[in-house]
């Protein structure tokens, strides 16, 4: 059924989607506190990240292909309360082990957002249902900005812990405002689970651009990761030897992300996004060099990540438009194999950062967020040269990330 969405409506659901996508960065912040509560080195609790992210990206293959075919109040108040429950376990957690399995089940449970963002989509009508997409992104990136700082802020003037607990509430009041929201509505589709997985499986064995970009998407989103991984440590290292507090509003930074992606999305009309593409993946590289030498400089600092969060927001959102030019009519599903390829990269980029980070500090951090990047810049340089043409054109007015076919 397609309606024409309240105001309050909306910004319940874009407030249900930034409270619980900022699950998924509370803990980049406060790796540096968590590594001394426990006493492990800082490059062990970089696995709590990598477990999130790994969480969230089996969710999107395992979880978010329900939304379509069982009634989503129960499936998302049901998860949410988990997510609550993980939340406050994470909040208590006696050591490390405990925190990072804590962290499997939180990415879990807050891939709701992917299900929430489909079903907006499908109650508004045409005319306003890019309009009520564009609200959901844009409090979900407001949760990705805000989350790093509120972690910051609340670790300093309290504790890690007290980020956590806090968070299991903010669980609680989004199901109790979602079960109200979403009404006894039925399922979309009458088909089963083995057939919708088979369907995903399909698109993504038959699409060749739909896999690179979704290999670049991965890679981009990985080196984002190696940065936010470790960037804790090294502000809470000399020569900067920043508090909690101090880490947390430096995660104001990425707001340029946001403000790109506006500007990007002006493009993406434009037959030449293949080149736009090109463009910001050679600033990427460039942005760890910055960033690399940064380890002593705050300024260069400062730039690298105004530089990487942009590019990395900008990307993400031509890589959509690309794909969903593939197959207007299965963008659900390329949504699937995209996000989860994405989400796999962020994860790999958070172990790979620590790792990095334990073995060779800063310059090992840099070189590796460098190397991720400079992947994604190959494999977009080595097909656009081999073909000598852009991709396909992206639509003249493309639905945003997780829009599901009606």
């Amino acid at each position: 059924m397609q309606i024409t969405p309240s105001p309050r409506f909306v910004w319940l659901l874009t407030l249900a989607c930034g409270l619980t996508v900022a699950n998924l960065y509370y803990t980049q912040p406060l790796l540096h506190a968590i590594s001394e509560s426990f006493g492990v080195s800082q490059g062990s609790t970089g696995a709590v990240v990598t477990a999130t992210q790994l969480g969230y990206a089996a969710a999107l293959v395992l979880l978010v292909p329900l939304g379509d075919i069982v009634p989503r109040r129960p499936l998302v108040c049901g998860l949410l309360l988990v997510d609550a429950a993980a939340l406050t376990v994470s909040a208590v957690a006696p050591n490390l082990t405990t925190l990072i399995v804590a962290a499997c089940v939180v990415g879990v449970s807050s891939v709701v957002v992917q299900i929430l963002v489909p079903f907006a989509a499908s109650v508004a009508g045409d005319a306003e249902r890019n309009r009520v997409i564009g609200m959901l992104l844009s409090g979900m990136l407001i949760g990705v900005l805000l989350s790093r700082t509120f972690a910051g802020l609340v670790s300093e003037a309290i504790s890690w812990r007290a980020v956590y607990a806090l968070a299991a509430l903010f669980m609680l009041l989004a199901a109790s405002v979602l079960f109200r929201l979403l009404g006894p509505r039925p399922a979309d589709l009458s088909i089963t689970y083995r057939q919708q997985m088979r369907a995903i499986v399909s698109v993504a064995a038959s699409q060749p651009v739909l896999r690179r970009r979704s290999l670049i998407g991965a890679c981009v989103y990985a080196a984002f990761n190696c940065f936010w991984t470790t960037a804790a440590f090294l502000l809470a290292d000399d020569p900067y030897h920043f508090d909690q507090g101090d880490i947390g509003l430096f995660g104001l930074v990425g707001v340029a992300g946001a403000l790109t992606t506006n500007l990007a999305g002006r493009y993406m009309t434009d037959a030449r996004q293949s080149v736009l593409s090109g463009l910001m993946l050679s600033a990427l590289v460039l942005s760890f060099l910055a960033m690399g030498v940064g380890g002593e400089i705050l300024l260069l600092l400062i730039v690298g990540v105004l530089v990487m969060d942009a590019t990395v927001q900008g990307v993400h959102l031509l890589n959509q438009g690309v794909i969903y030019a593939l197959q207007p009519s299965a963008r659900a599903r390329l949504t699937a194999v995209y996000m989860t390829s994405y989400f796999i990269g962020g994860a790999l980029g958070s172990a790979i950062g620590s790792t990095a980070y334990q073995m060779a500090g800063w310059a090992g951090a840099s070189v590796a967020g460098g190397g991720l990047s400079l992947i994604a810049f190959l494999a977009w340089a080595v097909r656009t040269r081999s073909t000598g043409r852009a991709e396909p054109a992206v639509p003249q007015a493309p639905e945003i990330a997780t829009a599901r076919t009606s």
